[in-house]
C-alpha cells in the first residue's frame, strides 16, 4: 500500500526555521511530482511548494516565496520543505502530496499524507 508519511512539524517561534520531511513508499517515487500543502482551521487547502520529478524544477506560492526551499532524495523516497524566517500566518498543517499532473491542486493529486501540525508562535 501507498504510505505518505509526513514529520517535522511543532511549535516553533516567528522568525524561527522548520525542516519538514516526507517519506513515500509503496510506489515508483522518482516518477511522481510532490507537493506541499497547507490548510489553516476554517481555511481552503492552498498549494506551497511543487517539485518535478528529477528535482530539477521547483515553484513556490508568492506568499511564501523566498522563504521556503523544496527539495527531494530520489535514493532515499524522501521530499523535504526548508522553512525560514517563519510567521504566526504560516501556522497551519502541512500536507504532502504525490501526483502527475500540473500544476498540482487539492483536486488531482493521487496520495496524501495525513499532515503535519506547525504552529508560529509570534
Amino acid at each position: 500500500q501507498v504510505q505518505v508519511v509526513e514529520s517535522g512539524g511543532g511549535l516553533v517561534q516567528a522568525g524561527g526555521s522548520l525542516r519538514l520531511s516526507c517519506a513515500v513508499s509503496g510506489l515508483t517515487f522518482s516518477s511522481y511530482r510532490m507537493a506541499w500543502f497547507r490548510q489553516a482551521p476554517g481555511k481552503e487547502r492552498e498549494f506551497v511548494a511543487g517539485i518535478h520529478r528529477s528535482g530539477s524544477r521547483t515553484d513556490y506560492a508568492d506568499a511564501l516565496k523566498g522563504r521556503v526551499t523544496i527539495s527531494r532524495d530520489n535514493a532515499e523516497n524522501t521530499v523535504y520543505l526548508e522553512m525560514n524566517s517563519l510567521k504566526p500566518e504560516d501556522t497551519a498543517v502541512y500536507y504532502c502530496a504525490a501526483g502527475n499532473l500540473f500544476p498540482m491542486t487539492t483536486r488531482n493529486t493521487d496520495y496524501w499524507g495525513q499532515g503535519t501540525q506547525v504552529t508560529v508562535s509570534s
